[in-house]
């Protein structure tokens, strides 16, 4: 099965458009994107009241599995500083995003590492192990708001 690709722009996924035509993919890459830079609901010790918006999918609502929501919370860090805890926190939701490749037995391992590329430009590495197939290794940047 094969879908439209996504890209990653620095700061935002765009369709692939090449020779005139959408470029597709296995779906990997564009689960991956999707994964990581949707914005996942926010839980009730996160910070947001219920008066702001907890942002999310509604069809999170109507999850086969209980629980299950898609995207990652890196909302939820946009305007604090680039300090090494913000490094710790992108991992940590990196790997909270992606979690569900391994719950459904699409990959045996996730891994993701976080570093300061830039003033304000976060670096997020992704290591996914798959069973029988080769790995995959993507590196993605992310321009932070609050520097």
């Amino acid at each position: 099965m094969t879908d439209i690709a996504i890209q990653w722009n620095v700061s935002h996924g765009d369709i692939a458009v090449g020779d005139a035509d959408l470029v597709t993919d296995d779906g990997l890459e564009t689960a991956v994107l999707l994964s990581l830079f949707l914005d996942r609901r926010a839980d009730a010790d996160d910070g947001v009241s219920i008066d702001d918006d907890p942002r999310g999918w509604w069809g999170d609502s109507f999850a086969d599995d209980q629980g299950d929501q898609v995207g990652s919370k890196f909302w939820l860090l946009s305007r604090e500083k680039t300090v090494p805890q913000l490094l710790v926190r992108v991992r940590e939701y990196a790997e909270q995003a992606l979690a569900w490749l391994v719950d459904d037995g699409v990959a045996s391992s996730v891994v993701a590492q976080a570093e300061l590329i830039a003033q304000g430009v976060v670096g997020l590495s992704v290591a996914i192990t798959r069973p029988n197939q080769p790995p995959f290794n993507r590196q993605y940047q992310y321009v932070w708001s609050a520097v």
